[in-house]
């Protein structure tokens, strides 16, 4: 039986889509991208395009999916019928499958680390060394990683309602909770300030071109903008709801969640005298020496795992999701069977990746790269940003005007000049901006150096 599932209220589709932004983009990249590219004038830089770039991108996925009320795929095809537009809402499920299949060997990390630390098997060591130990250690990094693909298929399983808006109305609150007690005990520490400081004082003379690209590419990475999933979740949406609103407040969460991953760990990098252009094991090698510092670090270290996995499975939820939203078509009857097939079929396809930091870590791809970072590389250097553009232009030109100004305006109290803004950011920034960031992402301005 077809059925049209939708949010139960305006607040769980909120917590839902700033779940599925809201993950290793915010809390893991973010603090070290900001560590390598020039502290507070790097977040003021990601702030502006997040709101002049992110934004309108975010905007683009809501009024194709609410206004089709479609999942992915069919969203393009009841907006362009008989056009080769559906191939964008495909190559968003597309690259939802590859980027579950080597973001859930992340997820296997975060739970492997996790279990170690409540056993006692991470404080008084060499940080570095047993990081590198435990990602390649292939029984332990697979079953790890089909526990975070278990979890994420038995709440995707469950259902809009039952499954996917339940757990982010629990984990959601959780994060910003658990965050509030990490950044207390963290602006407590001797030197804390030095941390707050190099986070927040803005320092315009370390700031490049290459971080300013930086800041372009983060900003809308970090939206889970470019893979049609926010098309999907807003096709659950009641056409009573403002999508500005909706779309101010998730973007604004973003910022708040970067700001507090900031705050939690710059001043512990800064008070233990550590650098904090540390790159992406700054969660898996620096954190745990600055927490071994803390009274109760074990329990402050656990929490803070707790907390990086809740972000992470809100995340994976929405990649899941467009893939079985897009198979079974509103038919509600078909998606515990399919959860289950495509899950399963997304863990052996991230098996090699699983890999690569061990049994496979000489077997190379894409210049040079290990499978993990080829998959990496593919999904955040060329498909993000090439589903991105053409969100972009399909919205900015493709959807009939008066449609798209209908559907950004209900339930909202914008007006045309709103509306105006969008459409001209939309249609003749955002391609741009994107188009540089792309460039950028495959090494094209290193030619003319």
């Amino acid at each position: 039986m077809k059925q049209q599932e939708q949010w139960t209220s305006k607040l769980a589709f909120i917590l839902a889509a700033a779940g599925s932004a809201i993950g290793l983009g915010a809390i893991w990249k973010f603090p070290y991208v900001v560590g390598t590219s020039g502290g507070g004038a790097f977040f003021l830089l990601f702030l502006l395009f997040t709101f002049l770039i992110g934004f309108p991108l975010l905007m683009a996925e809501f009024v194709i999916g609410r206004g089709a009320q479609k999942e992915a795929i069919s969203a393009y095809k009841t907006i362009a019928p008989k056009t080769a537009w559906p191939w964008l809402g495909r190559m968003g499920v597309t690259t939802a499958f590859i980027l579950l299949s080597f973001y859930s060997v992340i997820g296997g990390w975060i739970i492997l680390y996790l279990y170690k630390s409540v056993t006692g098997q991470v404080f008084g060591q060499d940080y570095s060394a047993l990081f590198g130990r435990s990602i390649s250690e292939s029984g332990g990094v697979l079953i790890a990683q089909a526990v975070f693909m278990l979890i994420t298929v038995l709440i995707v399983s469950r259902g809009v309602k039952s499954g996917i808006e339940r757990a982010n109305n629990i984990m959601m609150p959780a994060l910003f909770i658990m965050f509030l007690i990490l950044i207390v005990r963290s602006l407590t520490l001797d030197g804390a300030m030095k941390g707050v400081e190099f986070f927040l004082k803005p320092d315009f003379a370390s700031i490049t071109g290459e971080s300013i690209l930086f800041a372009l590419g983060q900003s809308f990475f970090s939206l889970s903008v470019g893979i049609s999933v926010m098309v999907t979740y807003s096709s659950y949406l009641s056409k009573k709801e403002s999508l500005p609103k909706s779309a101010t407040t998730i973007v604004s969460l973003n910022v708040v969640i970067s700001l507090l991953a900031g705050l939690a760990i710059f001043p512990g990098v800064f008070s233990l005298g550590l650098k904090p252009a540390e790159g992406p094991g700054l969660l898996f090698v620096v954190l745990p020496s600055v927490f071994e510092q803390l009274v109760f670090g074990k329990v402050f270290f656990v929490i803070f795992l707790a907390l990086f996995l809740f972000a992470t499975l809100t995340s994976a939820f929405s990649m899941l999701e467009i893939i079985i939203a897009a198979i079974i078509k509103d038919d509600v009857s078909k998606r515990t069977k399919w959860s289950w097939i495509i899950g399963v079929l997304i863990f052996i396809v991230g098996v090699p990746s699983a890999l690569s930091t061990g049994a496979l870590k000489h077997v190379t791809l894409i210049g040079d790269r290990t499978i993990f970072d080829s998959l990496d590389f593919l999904v955040s250097n060329i498909l993000l940003p090439l589903g991105s553009l053409f969100i972009a232009l399909f919205v900015g030109y493709r959807y009939p005007k008066g449609q798209l100004y209908e559907e950004f305006t209900s339930g909202a109290t914008i007006g045309k000049k709103g509306f105006a803004l969008w459409l001209l950011l939309i249609r003749y920034v955002t391609p741009v901006v994107i188009i540089i960031v792309f460039l950028n992402q495959l090494g094209v301005w290193k030619l003319f150096k």
